[in-house]
């Protein structure tokens, strides 16, 4: 924080800003002036005061020419808020100093020789260096507060555009450290998790060869080749996490879609039964994937805690929605020890349901079991 942030703020009423008080406010006390000024004058100099006045409202887009219809009434008529005004105007809209020096000097020759001419315009004097000094100053004056108005708003341009470099460096280094982060999450993965499936694969193996038993020796096979689908996926997820960044994009293998969910339901080893009827729509990939992932998050779960529990798995389509619910009976018993968990995989399934515009809900049953249920919609909307 600034010193400037810690001063209090006075912020001013709107209608103090508004863009049009802005512009008529200078024509208004200029027509002012005119009036004070025109009480001996002639209508043609009372023309030119208030043509000088009027010329104020297109300031901004002919700051130079705004400023030589107003010399004439300041000529003949002694008017000074509007040409005032002018110059102001042609220091802060133009960024050559040689428009704002040739400007200024022009106002002060007309300030100084007034119509109408008299000898003692010509007349060295120190009334007349003191007149000559005030036309300098009355062009002079705001011809500098318009530079240092330019100056400010090209200063705050400036901060505001360091600001955003400074911005844009910091999402840079946060980038650089997630990636940094994860390519380090991603090397204890590999080295922790695939050593331990990679023995699990080989104790499969050796199970399958040496025993005798064919229910054994199938189990055994179904979990090598779990073991060797985990470890594809661990590797495919450990490449997307070292070269995952703002500009890379990583080819993902074939994701899950609701075709797989038998393959799913057959491998998983419980006494399942499916209903699986999604209908003819073609559902988005995103959405395939969240019921396909709801679904192996729910078995897994029900691996865990209860492994002998019958299991009711349904999805159908309900309009343009498509409905997931998993739900297991209460199982005969409950197992002595369970797998740990750290009880991330239904939050993350909710927020992907959110994600996708859809609900998720899960709890115990009334009849001792437990049901996960999620409806996704086709589109967001």
């Amino acid at each position: 924080m600034t010193a400037a942030d810690q001063l209090p703020s006075r912020r001013l009423p709107a209608w103090c800003t508004a863009p049009w008080l802005m512009l008529l406010l200078p024509v208004l006390y200029s027509l002012l002036d005119a009036a004070l000024v025109a009480r001996d004058a002639r209508w043609w100099q009372v023309t030119l005061s208030v043509l000088a006045a009027l010329a104020l409202l297109w300031r901004r887009r002919l700051p130079v020419t705004v400023l030589l219809l107003t010399m004439p009434g300041s000529f003949v008529d002694n008017i000074w808020l509007a040409p005032i005004t002018a110059v102001y105007t042609v220091a802060a809209e133009r960024p050559s100093p040689r428009i704002v020096i040739a400007c200024g000097t022009l106002f002060t020759l007309v300030e100084f020789f007034h119509w109408p001419l008299s000898a003692q315009n010509f007349e060295p004097s120190r009334d007349l260096a003191l007149y000559a000094i005030q036309s300098v100053m009355l062009a002079a004056g705001p011809a500098a507060t318009g530079l240092l108005a330019r100056t400010r708003r090209e200063l705050a341009a400036r901060v505001d555009e360091l600001t955003r470099g400074q911005e844009r460096e910091s999402r840079l280094l946060a980038e650089r450290v997630l990636i940094s982060e994860r390519g380090r999450l991603a090397r204890e993965m590999h080295d922790v998790v695939s050593h331990q499936v990679s023995l699990i694969s080989i104790q499969a193996g050796a199970l399958q060869v040496s025993t005798a038993d064919p229910a054994a020796a199938a189990t055994a096979r179904t979990i090598r080749e779990l073991s060797v689908r985990t470890l594809d996926e661990l590797r495919q997820m450990v490449g997307v996490l070292r070269t995952s960044g703002p500009h890379q994009n990583t080819p993902l293998a074939p994701q899950p879609r609701l075709a797989d969910l038998p393959r799913l339901i057959e491998e998983s080893g419980l006494a399942a039964e499916a209903e699986l009827t999604p209908g003819d729509r073609p559902w988005p990939e995103a959405v395939e994937r969240a019921a396909y992932r709801t679904v192996q998050e729910a078995l897994t779960n029900i691996t865990k805690y209860a492994p002998d529990a019958t299991v009711h798995v349904k999805v159908r389509a309900k309009g343009r929605r498509l409905r997931v619910e998993v739900r297991n009976e209460r199982p005969p018993v409950r197992p002595a020890e369970t797998l740990p968990g750290g009880g991330h995989g239904l939050v993350g399934l909710r927020e992907r349901a959110q994600l996708l515009g859809g609900t998720l809900a899960a709890g115990p049953t009334h009849d001792g079991g437990f049901e996960v249920r999620a409806e996704l919609p086709a589109s967001r909307g």
